[in-house]
């Protein structure tokens, strides 16, 4: 292998066979190592995945904070007092949270509105299919689009090159768009002017990425509604109460 490389004026990683014996050890050795960091990442996120609905289908069933029959627990403690702030927190955050899926599905059936129309104009097979898989990935903000974008890519390059380009083009478009999409939609339902809601998606995925973009009108319409309960004449008061109390 290596004379005929030799003639043929070509450059080989190796010159002998313990070379090429040491080489394919280093080779695999590289790949099995990277294979193992990518498993325990994998099964860190696979656990955290079960914790989480284990977490979720646990307060759907008991949303108690503390369990009955405590010895320890008296009545108004400064636990309970924490927890009952906490519930009422987490209150807040998941009825802005369905207000803003809410808006998501209204955003998902217009972008498979306009998808339908293109796979219909540039005869794609499987058009329902496609469409139905379009709508559900669309109720994922951001992610969801880029799911079935490529899937339409993909579809797209077994009519013929043209065709996934177009839709790549296209779907490019589309995708920019759901940004006005979003900002108004949302904006209405959570009553922020159009500007403030696109600014949360800028400043979400500049500091968290894609899960950033997906919490920014969540976590706008949060802060609205907690920052609305009180009147700051009341804050002050209060202040001034503990105060005079300390």
């Amino acid at each position: 292998m290596v004379e005929y490389a030799e003639k043929q004026g070509l450059d080989l990683p190796f010159t002998d066979y313990a070379d090429l014996k040491t080489l394919a050890l280093n080779s695999v050795k590289e790949k099995f190592a990277n294979v193992g960091r990518y498993a325990r990442a994998a099964v860190l996120q696979v656990a955290m995945l079960i914790i989480g609905l284990v977490v979720a289908v646990g307060l759907f069933l008991d949303a108690r904070w503390q369990m009955e029959g405590d010895p320890h627990a008296v009545k108004d403690s400064l636990y309970a007092l924490v927890s009952q702030e906490l519930a009422l927190r987490c209150r807040t955050f998941y009825r802005s949270f369905a207000t803003v899926i809410g808006a998501q599905i209204t955003i998902s059936a217009i972008n498979t509105l306009l998808t339908t129309a293109f796979l219909v104009w540039a005869g794609y097979g499987f058009v329902m299919v496609l469409v139905g898989i379009t709508f559900l990935c669309g109720l994922l903000p951001i992610i969801g689009n880029i799911l079935s974008n490529t899937l339409i890519v993909g579809v797209g390059f077994t009519i013929s090159p043209k065709v996934a380009f177009f839709a790549l083009i296209f779907l490019i478009v589309v995708h920019k768009l759901e940004y006005l999409l979003n900002s108004k939609i949302i904006g209405d339902r959570i009553k922020n002017p159009m500007w403030l809601t696109l600014l949360g998606l800028v400043l979400g995925e500049k500091l968290m990425g894609i899960p950033g973009m997906i919490l920014a009108p969540v976590v706008l319409h949060y802060i609205k509604v907690e920052a609305s309960r009180n009147k700051v004449s009341d804050l002050a008061s209060d202040e001034s109460q503990s105060r005079k109390a300390a």
